[in-house]
C-alpha cells in the first residue's frame, strides 16, 4: 500500500512509520516541524526511516499548503498530526484551533477530492474529560481547549463519513509512553530529572490514575484499525493496568536506581483525574490486546533516554 502518515516525525507518528515500512508499505510522511519542541528531536525520530528506500518526507503545513497532488494514488491516510498538550492550549487557542481543526478539515477535503480509500484519525482520551473511564459511547466532556479541538476534529471526520461517504476510523489514544516520548510528557521529564538528581514536579497530589499504553501497542492497534477497522467506528486504545502517578514514580526509581526528590505544585486546569480505557470494542472487532506492561515499557524508555542523556539539555530545578 501507499500510506500517508501526517505528523510523521512525532512520537507516535515516527513509530508508526517504522512499523509500516517493516510491513512492506510505501510511506509518505508529512510534517510541518512546528516548534512545539526541538526539531532535532523530531529529526532523530525519523533517522532510520529517512534511510529507507520506501520512505519519503514531505515538509509541509496541512493548514495552508496544497495537498491534493501528494494524496493522489494514496491507499490510506493515518492522521497523527496535531498540536498536543493541555497547558499551552489555554493561552494559544488559535494555534490549537488551526492545527487540530482547520488542518484536519483541509486534509479531509483533499482526501475526499482524491478518493482516498481510508483515513484513520488519531484522537485522544482527553475528549472524555476529567474521568476518562467509559466506553466509546460515553458522553464526551472535554475540560481543556486541547480536548475540545480534538473532539471537534473527530466530529469533522465522522461528518465526512456520514455526509460524503469518506471511509474514516477514529482511534482514541490513552496516555501513550515509551521511547521518543515528547520532552513535555511526564515520564520523560521524570526520567531525566532522576538521572540528573533534580527535583520532580508533580502537579496535584500525585494520586491521579492512568491506564498507560506502550507506544508499540498503540501502533499495533492503529495498524489493525487501518486494515480492518469498521468505517465510521471509534475505538479506545489503552493499556490494561491502572496506576497512580506516585506508583509510576516508584517504578522509575527502581529502574534508574535513583531516589526521587518530589516537589508538589497545584493541579493544572484541564488535567484529567483518571483515565482507563474500556477496550472491549477493539478486542472484539480487531483482536487487539495491550501486551507491554508499564514496568517493561518504562524500562525501554529509560534505556532510550540513558543512551542519549549526555546530549540533552539540563532540566531547570
Amino acid at each position: 500500500m501507499r500510506i500517508i502518515v501526517t505528523g510523521a516525525a512525532g512520537f507516535v507518528g515516527s513509530h508508526l512509520v517504522d512499523r509500516l515500512l517493516t510491513d512492506g508499505h510505501d510511506v509518505v510522511g508529512i510534517d510541518a516541524f512546528i516548534p512545539y519542541y526541538p526539531r532535532a528531536d523530531k529529526e532523530q525520530n525519523l533517522s532510520d526511516a529517512l534511510q529507507h528506500p520506501r520512505f519519503r518526507l514531505a515538509e509541509l503545513d496541512l493548514r495552508h499548503d496544497p495537498l491534493e497532488d501528494l494524496l493522489n494514488r494514496a491507499d490510506a491516510i493515518v492522521h497523527e498530526a496535531a498540536m498536543p498538550g493541555l497547558p499551552l492550549s489555554w493561552s494559544q487557542f488559535d494555534l490549537y484551533m488551526t492545527c487540530n481543526i482547520q488542518a484536519t478539515q483541509r486534509l479531509l477535503a483533499a482526501a475526499r477530492a482524491q478518493r482516498v480509500p481510508r483515513l484513520v484519525y488519531a484522537s485522544t482520551s482527553s475528549v472524555y474529560g476529567v474521568q476518562a473511564i467509559g466506553d466509546e459511547d460515553a458522553l464526551p466532556r472535554p475540560v481543556s481547549p486541547y480536548g475540545v479541538t480534538k473532539l471537534a476534529a473527530e466530529q469533522l471526520c465522522l461528518a465526512y463519513h456520514m455526509s460524503h461517504r469518506l471511509d474514516v476510523v477514529v482511534c482514541r489514544y490513552f496516555s501513550i509512553f515509551g521511547p521518543r516520548q515528547r520532552p513535555d510528557m511526564a515520564y520523560r521529564i521524570f526520567i531525566r530529572a532522576l538521572l540528573a538528581g533534580q527535583p520532580l514536579v508533580v502537579f496535584g497530589d500525585g494520586r491521579q490514575r492512568r491506564g498507560n499504553t506502550y507506544v508499540g501497542d498503540c501502533v499495533d492497534a492503529t495498524v489493525r484499525a487501518l486494515h480492518n477497522g469498521a468505517a465510521g467506528q471509534v475505538y479506545n486504545v489503552g493499556g490494561g493496568t491502572e496506576v497512580e502517578l506516585i506508583e509510576a514514580i516508584h517504578v522509575l526509581e527502581r529502574l534508574t536506581g535513583r531516589t526521587a526528590i518530589i516537589r508538589h505544585e497545584p493541579a493544572r486546569p484541564g488535567d484529567q483525574r483518571r483515565t482507563l480505557a474500556n477496550c472491549a470494542r477493539i478486542r472484539a472487532e480487531l483482536g487487539w490486546e495491550p501486551r507491554t506492561s508499564l514496568e517493561e515499557g518504562l524500562a525501554h524508555e529509560v534505556a532510550w533516554l540513558i543512551a542519549r542523556h549526555q546530549t540533552e539539555s539540563p532540566i531547570a530545578p
